[in-house]
């Protein structure tokens, strides 16, 4: 994602302290995995201490565990005995987590010898909870079984045990360290000579008293109330989190694959509204909607329910995801009506926004055709692919062949996490590009589905209490881009794109 607006290096001081807390509440563990030798489908487990004979993995240059392409399996096993410190910061009593991140067409994740959790190459990310208490010298066997993809070398891009303080009024070191990166990004960007206040802040930790984690949490106190002048300028900012999880409906599966995906999706999406209310999801593809009807209405009368209700939009406005580099007019008018036309009649509206995150390419005809079928905004983040003429604007004005004019808005990524530093950056250039202190985040697994995870509403709540991070709420794309809309002297022009289609220009490796 190239940023419009390139955020201001943060001085070497700050980034090694914050380097240094990290290291005492996160460990990389990619490589102390022991690999099996053989590429087999199947191994009893648990495997007791059969794995010892296994010899230590080979890191590749950029630090992953890498196999062969051609879905050939790969097993990995570690036996983690909790320590009494990390890098000389006591870890009892704390929640410890495994993080992983994989390219594998099939991830099968089991802990002493039970699957607790499966993925595969588009839901390619996890944080499982190993223990909730860690005991020093207990341990935890973690047995993982990769399967890599048919066209592309398989990897374990990421294995990390995280240690988190969940209770007390003091987070863990790598929690605060985010913090601390999250203030010092907007500072850098709109409030640089306050940086010496952070770093006049960072001089009060104890690192004499690491080993006495009371004592240690007494100076990372005092460090975050040192720093709380800040916390109003920053909560005036907003993040407004919006659940997603964009579905190819025909890629690199069969059609039955999709309505599966689907089906799983949104299930998944309402069992979770049951334990965090405050979760809003949006769907773009009112032809997925239609095969519930169909087939799963009892599924789909929920789905209306949620959407009376507030808490699911539908952000569709075309019928499915198009291309739209080689569809005629007729075709693209076509894709507009039907999805308006089920949209109303099915939900009691008509959608606003024209979401179209992974279009490659939009043609001239768009702001005219969108425009007549009721659509006022034209959204996508596949602009941001461009390597070759990246694309510069935000917030901006698409004039169409007739003279018509659309807003268009650039979205943020999909298929992404809570990760509070990538969201302040991302929040920090949209602020600079367009001078609108609200953002929107669109967390949740994509491309075969998936959407948010448990594990990231939690983050989201976590982070929704601290102090050093922008107002964190949920909610809705159209109610956002109505008030980019509205005149206010803090919202940068728009600029006029005319005579232009939409082309994406990546170069894209072999």
């Amino acid at each position: 994602m190239p940023p419009a607006t390139v955020l201001p290096g943060l001085p070497p001081q700050i980034l090694a302290t914050l380097d240094r807390l990290r290291h005492l509440s996160q460990l990389d563990v990619r490589g102390t995995w022991h690999r099996c030798p053989e590429a087999v489908e199947n191994l009893d487990l648990p495997l007791g201490n059969a794995w010892q004979t296994w010899p230590l993995v080979a890191l590749n240059e950029h630090r992953y565990i890498a196999w062969p392409q051609g879905k050939v399996p790969l097993w990995l096993h570690q036996r983690f005995t909790w320590p009494t410190d990390l890098n000389g910061y006591p870890v009892q009593g704390l929640t410890a987590r495994l993080a992983l991140r994989w390219w594998a067409d099939q991830a099968d994740i089991f802990v002493n010898g039970e699957l607790v959790q499966t993925g595969d190459i588009f839901d390619c990310w996890t944080r499982i909870v190993l223990t909730d208490y860690v005991v020093p010298g207990e341990s935890v066997d973690v047995t993982l079984k990769l399967l890599s993809p048919g066209h592309d070398e398989g990897a374990l891009v990421q294995a990390e045990l995280v240690f988190e303080a969940l209770e007390g009024d003091c987070p863990e070191p790598g929690f605060v360290a985010d913090e601390l990166a999250v203030l010092a990004t907007y500072l850098a960007q709109f409030d640089g000579a306050k940086l010496d206040s952070l770093t006049q802040a960072l001089g009060e930790i104890d690192w004499d008293g690491m080993g006495d984690r009371p004592r240690f949490h007494t100076s990372l106190l005092r460090v975050r109330n040192a720093l709380k002048q800040f916390s109003p300028w920053l909560k005036q900012r907003t993040l407004h989190c919006l659940g997603h999880a964009h579905l190819d409906l025909a890629w690199l599966w069969p059609v039955p694959e999709t309505w599966e995906a689907a089906e799983n999706t949104f299930r998944s999406v309402l069992a979770l509204q049951q334990d965090f209310p405050e979760l809003t999801f949006t769907h773009s593809s009112p032809a997925l909607f239609a095969w519930l009807e169909q087939h799963r209405p009892e599924l789909f009368a929920t789905i209306q329910q949620e959407v009376k209700a507030g808490r699911w939009a539908i952000d569709a406005g075309l019928w499915v995801e198009p291309d739209l580099n080689l569809p005629g007019g007729e075709a693209i008018a076509r894709q507009i009506l039907y999805g308006q036309r089920y949209c109303a009649e099915k939900f009691g509206k008509v959608s606003a926004i024209a979401w179209l995150p992974d279009t490659f390419g939009f043609s001239w005809q768009l702001p005219q055709l969108l425009t007549l079928g009721g659509i006022r905004y034209f959204a996508t983040q596949k602009l941001r692919w461009n390597d070759t003429n990246p694309f510069p604007h935000d917030l901006f004005t698409w004039q169409g062949l007739d003279g018509t004019e659309i807003t268009g808005v650039t979205l943020p990524p999909i298929g992404t996490d809570i990760d509070p530093v990538a969201m302040a950056e991302y929040a920090c250039q949209w602020e600079a590009n367009t001078g609108f202190t609200d953002a929107l985040w669109l967390p949740g697994v994509g491309d075969h589905g998936g959407g948010p995870t448990r594990d990231m509403l939690l983050k989201a709540q976590r982070w929704a209490n601290s102090p050093f991070f922008p107002t964190l709420t949920w909610g809705h794309a159209v109610p956002l881009f109505d008030r980019l809309t509205c005149p206010s002297p803090s919202i940068h022009p728009s600029p006029s794109i005319q005579n232009s289609k939409f082309k994406i220009q990546n170069s894209l490796p072999p």
